[in-house]
């Protein structure tokens, strides 16, 4: 197997790639796959800089949303003039001492004071030039924060030269004798170029492309009239795409959103501070749920054993069990039967209690009801009480009820009827139950 397939197995993911322009936004959303790339959609949100920032970042995501992307961090590309691009040839230095000799190199790289940029690098390749972005940091935090604001998730901050070597490279590679292209937008123009003497050369075109041409040329060693490429013929072609997206337009963007889709296949340059970068992929789950397919098969295996175990112990106890079988079953019977046995016994002292209380109830009511009072009539149930009988002042009856701790809620049934000397009366009430 070959690098080049590698890297097709590697080539795997959705990538949003974003272009910071002096008015507009130029948003491209891909998928790859090992065997080809797809445009989920484009789009250029306009005048970003003088509309508010909740506005046009509702634009963004409801674009990201619709292209299945919500979830994607960006790679945003600085304006190329906020980005000093420098290759720096380093022969004979180890990977793990790269870092020490870019920074010991890297104040005379940029014309700022000590302490004012933030500066990423990677190495171009098995080559011995390692490429190099350096920016201001008041730049990342106008940037970070202007796009925070609009609620835009950044993976990184890089600029167009490592995103278009790396695009370039991602199914294929470049025109082995050297080349030369143009890119940009909002009237600012860059030139881009490889050859064997120049591996990466990236820069700001201030005149007309006549004139700049030749001057670029003649730093990649390149012919004067050599001819000048476009983009679409460096970058993978999409195998499929919306109607309205043209590669040219959105070159920078789309080759932002291909290392975006597959960082592991990018040159790593992000000059955006680690604290500062979103991980929202997916992709990034993955090893995770990798380790938790490991976790889950051993806990599996444990448990597999763990039951074995517990099999083997639960029939040596169902063996120890069936010799006690019949004695556990005729202590089982035993309780039963001493069980209905309790239950006649309580229902035996219920009605014996229940006597007992009926005749303190008719107890109460003789004394309560004292000559010359009789009744003609009394019923009693285990809650209420019915009377009728004859008094010479049958009203002050109900209080005298319900003074009785046996009753309550007394009340006659029938209004009270006056004889010659007595008042006839019929009387309801509620009983109480009043412990012995």
């Amino acid at each position: 197997m070959t690098a080049h397939d590698v890297r097709r197995i590697l080539a795997f993911g959705t990538g949003v790639g974003l272009e910071i322009g002096d008015r507009d936004l130029r948003v491209v959303v891909v998928r790859i796959r090992p065997s080809s790339v797809s445009v989920l959609g484009s789009t250029t949100i306009s005048d970003f800089r003088g509309r508010p920032a909740a506005e046009w970042g509702a634009e963004y995501s409801e674009f990201l949303r619709a292209a299945g992307a919500g979830h994607v961090a960006a790679f945003a590309l600085l304006p190329r003039r906020e980005v000093i691009v420098r290759h720096v040839n380093l022969p004979g230095v180890a990977d793990r001492d790269l870092g020490s000799a870019i920074e010991y190199q890297i104040d005379a790289l940029h014309p700022y004071g000590e302490g004012e940029v933030h500066y990423s690098w990677a190495r171009l390749g098995d080559k011995s030039t390692v490429l190099v972005g350096i920016t201001r940091r008041t730049v990342i935090a106008q940037y970070h924060e202007v796009l925070g604001e609009a609620g835009i998730k950044l993976a990184a901050l890089t600029f167009s030269a490592a995103t278009l070597y790396s695009a370039a490279r991602l199914f294929g590679a470049p025109p082995a004798d050297g080349f030369l292209a143009l890119a940009g937008q909002d009237g600012e123009m860059e030139l881009y170029g490889e050859s064997a003497s120049r591996p990466v050369f990236s820069a700001v075109m201030g005149g007309p492309p006549e004139k700049a041409t030749p001057l670029a040329a003649a730093e990649l060693r390149l012919a004067p009239d050599a001819a000048l490429l476009s983009l679409s013929q460096i970058l993978p072609a999409p195998k499929l795409a919306p109607a309205d997206f043209d590669v040219e337009r959105f070159a920078l963007p789309y080759a932002a959103a291909l290392a975006a889709a597959s960082p592991r296949l990018a040159l790593p340059v992000n000059l955006l501070p680690p604290d500062l970068r979103s991980t929202s992929s997916r992709t990034m789950f993955v090893p995770t749920a990798a380790l938790a397919a490991v976790l889950a098969g051993l806990l599996v295996a444990l448990a597999a054993q763990a039951r074995l175990q517990e099999r083997r112990h639960l029939e040596a106890v169902q063996a120890e069990i069936a010799k006690f079988e019949r004695r556990a079953s005729r202590v089982a019977a035993a309780e039963t039967e001493t069980g209905k046995l309790r239950a006649r016994i309580r229902l035996l002292d219920a009605f014996r209690q229940r006597t007992a209380s009926d005749l303190d109830a008719v107890k109460e009511i003789t004394a309560l009801l004292a000559p010359p009072a009789w009744l003609s009539s009394l019923e009693l149930t285990r809650d209420s009480l019915s009377l009728a009988g004859e008094i010479e002042q049958a009203a002050p009856l109900l209080k005298t009820l319900d003074g009785s701790p046996r009753f309550r809620g007394s009340e006659f049934t029938v209004p009270i009827l006056r004889t010659a000397k007595v008042e006839v009366f019929r009387i309801r009430a509620s009983r109480e139950e009043v412990a012995p």
